[in-house]
């Protein structure tokens, strides 16, 4: 497959859940990746794993002098920049009530201010070249209320501001920038406490696919936002969420499950 063929990538939070499996399906795809990081020991592993069209580089989003190094060695190793998936994110599980003002800025630092740092130094290369594909991972609390999730909905809100500006900013200039907004993934941090996919899914019970996603399908999301079948997207929002965002079902009403 060669969707991606002589294309180059920044893929943050690359080295595991969503981040990993973007990062297999690019190279798959023909694309050379760089993978970073804060968790040294996976992403070194998952590049030795993907062979010459991969490299990792120990990256902390939310350090502007980390991403100018990080842009550095993508173009060291692999020349300009086409694509980047802004990946890197935490989740914390707290009311506003209990959150503290440092626990909602390191959320925020991490996610949007990360972001923020991405689809700046990253994207003002990507516009020297005239080309370039953006893709902001959100989230679906980024489109809607979540109790519990304070910072974390705050910061995805903020992606979802933040892509539709650089929308317009960068679009005329040949460089898209686009959102996508999972719903339940199982990954590590969608699924923290490694519950077997059976149990997993009775979570799911009431959205219409019924079902947690996988890592995959978000990769193949970020596919084809970062490929020229994707040509005329910019400042798009995509929902890989089973339907969640379409509504719950009201358990006994026609057209539930069931009924």
């Amino acid at each position: 497959m060669s969707r991606l063929k002589n294309k180059v990538a920044i893929v943050t939070g690359g080295a595991r859940g969503m981040g990993a499996a973007t990062a297999r399906l690019f190279v798959a795809e023909g694309a050379r990746v760089l993978i970073s990081d804060v968790l040294e020991d996976d992403g070194a592993k998952l590049a030795a794993e993907l062979g010459d069209a991969a490299r990792f580089v120990r990256h902390d989003v939310s350090d502007e002098n980390a991403w100018h190094a990080t842009l550095a060695q993508a173009v060291d190793a692999f020349g300009g920049v086409d694509v980047l998936v802004n990946n890197a994110g935490v989740l914390m599980f707290k009311t506003l009530a209990e959150t503290s003002k440092a626990e909602f800025e390191r959320v925020i630092d991490i996610n949007l201010v990360g972001c923020f740092l991405g689809v700046k130094i990253v994207g003002q290369h990507m516009l020297g070249r005239r080309h370039g594909s953006i893709v902001n991972v959100s989230s679906v609390d980024g489109m809607k209320g979540a109790n519990g999730l304070g910072a974390y909905a705050a910061s995805k809100w903020g992606i979802r501001g933040l892509t539709r500006v650089a929308a317009m900013e960068y679009g005329h200039k040949g460089v898209r920038v686009n959102s996508i907004h999972p719903g339940g993934i199982d990954t590590a941090m969608g699924n923290p406490y490694a519950e077997a996919r059976a149990e997993l899914n009775k979570r799911y019970a009431m959205v219409p696919l019924q079902r947690v996603g996988e890592p995959e399908e978000v990769a193949r999301t970020s596919l084809f936002l970062a490929s020229d079948e994707s040509s005329y997207l910019c400042g798009a929002e995509i929902a890989i969420d089973g339907g969640m965002l379409t509504g719950q079902y009201y358990v006994g009403f026609p057209g539930a499950p069931g009924i």
